[in-house]
């Protein structure tokens, strides 16, 4: 995470837990589950939450699955948004990350206090 002025920029999240462990080999939901549980512990250590997110970019290995980014992300920020209108988003198809196990990849920019 970088901060400049009072916004947060928050560097691409994948799907390893605490240990470094790829979580959902194979399963675009369950690694877009980790990916934004990675960048909600980093929005928690900024002092913000999902009401902050100004914008996401997403990379996906599979564009035609945006479907399950879209719904797994909404059982995040849904909750929390209510009838606010979701983040700003851009979706990248990618020929790969930086390893060929892992599906899918988001950075955020948040508001900060």
């Amino acid at each position: 995470m970088t901060a400049s002025g009072t916004l947060a920029f928050i560097s691409g999240q994948v799907a390893i837990d605490e240990s470094g462990q790829l979580v959902g080999p194979g399963d675009l939901a369950e690694q877009t589950r980790q990916c934004l549980r990675n960048l909600e512990n980093v929005l928690t250590q900024c002092g913000v939450g999902w009401a902050d997110v100004l914008r996401f970019t997403w990379y996906l290995v599979d564009v035609t699955e945006v479907q399950v980014v879209r719904d797994v992300r909404d059982e995040f920020v849904r909750p929390v948004l209510g009838e606010r209108p979701n983040p700003a988003s851009s979706l990248i198809q990618v020929a790969g990350l930086f390893k060929p196990e892992f599906l899918i990849e988001v950075e955020a920019v948040a508001a900060l206090p």
